[in-house]
């Protein structure tokens, strides 16, 4: 399994807006792609900005392919996620995961 990571800071009062934006657009989206296997979405607010960092899991790099295109490596963040952020990563990072445990 490859796990996707992708970063971004959203303003405070648009934080919220941006968990909703995850839930009722992309995962939906997400969903639908062969090789899509889960997501996880992490916070810490700030009194400037709440970080978000969003891991998606997938069974393959080839999976990745269907969502991100040839570039895996280039975010892919939609418009109306970008308007909810003051600053994100044009990049992802993918890793291999080698235990997943609860």
């Amino acid at each position: 399994m490859i796990a996707r990571m992708w970063r971004g800071f959203a303003l405070p009062e648009k934080a919220d807006d941006y968990v909703r934006h995850l839930q009722m657009s992309v995962l939906p989206e997400l969903r639908q792609i062969e090789g899509f296997r889960g997501v996880t979405l992490m916070r810490q607010d700030s009194a400037q900005d709440v970080e978000f960092i969003v891991l998606t899991f997938w069974e393959s790099m080839d999976a990745i392919h269907k969502f991100a295109g040839e570039h895996a490596e280039v975010a892919v963040v939609a418009p109306a996620a970008q308007s909810l952020f003051r600053e994100y990563d044009a990049t992802v990072r993918h890793f291999e995961v080698v235990l997943n445990a609860q």
